[in-house]
Parts: C-alpha cells; sequence; structure tokens
C-alpha cells in the first residue's frame, strides 16, 4: 500500500529501481580489458588468486575496499519526505 499522492505498487517501484541501478553500477565497475601484476594506484604486486578471481583487475584488494567505500557515499536519494529531499 503507498500513501499519500503515490499509486499502489510506488513502494515496490522504489525498491526494484534501487535493486536495478545498484545492480547497474556494479556492473559499470567491472574491470574490462587486460588486467595488471601490480596496483595502479600504489604498485604493490596483485595476488595471483585475486588476477584468477577478478579478470582485469587493475588494483590490490586495498585501494579497491577504498574505491569501493567512496562509492558508498554518494547515492541515489529515493526517500519519500520532503525534507529529506531538501538536504
Amino acid at each position: 500500500m503507498a500513501g499519500g499522492w503515490t499509486r499502489d505498487g510506488a513502494v515496490q517501484d522504489q525498491i526494484d529501481d534501487t535493486v536495478k541501478d545498484a545492480v547497474l553500477q556494479a556492473r559499470a565497475n567491472l574491470p574490462q580489458g587486460e588486467g595488471t601484476e601490480e596496483c595502479v594506484l600504489c604498485g604493490e604486486e596483485i595476488p595471483e588468486k585475486r588476477r584468477l578471481a577478478v579478470p582485469g583487475t587493475r588494483t590490490c584488494v586495498a585501494c579497491q575496499s577504498g574505491r569501493d567505500a567512496a562509492t558508498r557515499r554518494s547515492g541515489i536519494n529515493r526517500r519519500g519526505s520532503k525534507d529529506s529531499q531538501l538536504r
């Protein structure tokens, strides 16, 4: 049940859109092309197991974790209250 001026099912539509956006973002962030043996950010060697698990990787686990954390901070605000849209 939706509230306010929204139609029934709008909440599920928001959830579906959020999941779809997250999947598209994850796919866009997948490495493409040929990987490297050394991290392009810090120069450390990328372990062979990581290179096999993530073909095309160019960053070590530590650097990629930092990049992922920075990406998570930005996002789309889909909350319904007007106050949340003004922040």
